[in-house]
């Protein structure tokens, strides 16, 4: 009698959940969910974006309501400003400074430069 009031409470309910799937086809078949530019996009870093079809790497500066101000990496004096409706938000792609990279250049520098001086005192 007991457990035919459990299954009379959790009557319903079962409905509203997601049907789950195993295999993960599921979440494949769901539309992508769509970025916010002005998130993306933050002050100071260094990314490359697709606007209108043309490519450019720039460092973001500032945003100015709906327009992003910024400039070439190589060049500072240069500002650019693209309206958010413009910028590709799939086609973000950030730099990143690999730490990681940048110590194994330094180690292999070191012992290079150790190596050397001791070549040199022999």
């Amino acid at each position: 009698m007991e457990a035919s009031k459990d299954v009379s409470k959790n009557n319903g309910k079962q409905g509203n959940m997601p049907p789950q799937n195993m295999n993960g086809q599921q979440l494949a078949v769901a539309a992508p969910i769509p970025v916010n530019v002005q998130e993306k996009l933050t002050a100071g870093k260094n990314v490359k974006i697709d606007v209108d079809g043309k490519k450019y790497k720039v460092i973001v500066d500032k945003w100015e309501r709906d327009s992003l101000v910024a400039h070439p990496v190589h060049n500072a004096k240069k500002t650019l400003k693209f309206h958010k409706n413009q910028i590709n938000a799939e086609k973000i792609a950030e730099k990143r400074f690999s730490q990681p990279i940048a110590d194994i250049i330094t180690v292999v520098a070191y012992a290079g430069i150790g190596v050397a001086i001791y070549s040199l005192l022999q």
